[in-house]
């Protein structure tokens, strides 16, 4: 995916989950958080930050910000991006060879997922997509913080899949460079052991890591799933 208008600017505080306050060219701006996770690790005070500017005149806020760095290496913190790369990549052919259909908010019985998909070999499945920006050392993690709708969505594939569709979540790591992944059981063990009756129910459990650029994200390769 391609974001327009980028500008580099320096992080000061963050008010609220979406509110921050940035300068640019030497002038402090309000802007909008891409993300209403913690992120606290990422935005810390005096950290680059990158924006993209909106064209809307009517909105309240002219920026949106969309990536940090942190040390030498740049995240993209905009939690709308890891639907639409998994979109772009899984349409590329790299998902699923042969796919047919790729259906986005799909409900089934009393669940929405992310993605429903079918191949013409009839086959059919549902994805659900979790961004990832929290690493450690290399080590990529998920929760930030806890998360009973992350545990809800997977107690949902493992229904679907007892139901005969195929299930998977894809943990789209909003970085590159990462040696692993595993979910975050410090912060949030329901959700690490509920990953773990998942993948035993057999839903698939999957990470990819991106390019990061401060215009650009797209999905890169695979990265090893610790449990």
């Amino acid at each position: 995916m391609q974001y327009q208008h980028v500008h580099k600017g320096i992080f000061l505080e963050r008010p609220n989950r979406f509110i921050a306050h940035v300068v640019i060219d030497g002038r402090t701006e309000r802007v909008h958080v891409k993300n209403t996770g913690r992120c606290r690790e990422l935005l810390v005070p005096g950290a680059t930050v990158y924006l993209e500017e909106s064209g809307n005149l009517a909105r309240k806020t002219r920026y949106d910000l969309i990536a940090v760095e942190k040390g030498t290496r740049l995240i993209n913190m905009d939690a709308q991006a890891p639907n639409q790369v998994f979109a772009e990549w899984a349409q590329s052919g790299s998902f699923l060879k042969g796919l047919t259909l790729l259906r986005p908010e799909m409900t089934w019985g009393r669940s929405r997922f992310d993605f429903y998909w079918e191949l013409s070999t009839r086959r059919r499945g549902f994805v659900e997509i979790k961004g990832v920006t929290l690493e450690e050392n290399g080590h990529a993690r998920f929760p930030d913080a806890p998360t009973e709708r992350g545990v809800k969505h997977l107690e949902e594939l493992i229904a679907c899949r007892a139901e005969g569709y195929e299930a998977a979540v894809c943990f789209v790591l909003q970085m590159d460079g990462m040696v692993d992944f595993s979910p975050n059981d410090i912060t949030h063990p329901a959700f690490g052991a509920t990953l773990r009756r998942a993948a035993a129910a057999g839903v698939e459990i999957m990470a990819r890591q991106c390019v990061v650029t401060p215009d650009s994200l797209s999905i890169a390769g695979e990265v090893p799933v610790r449990l």
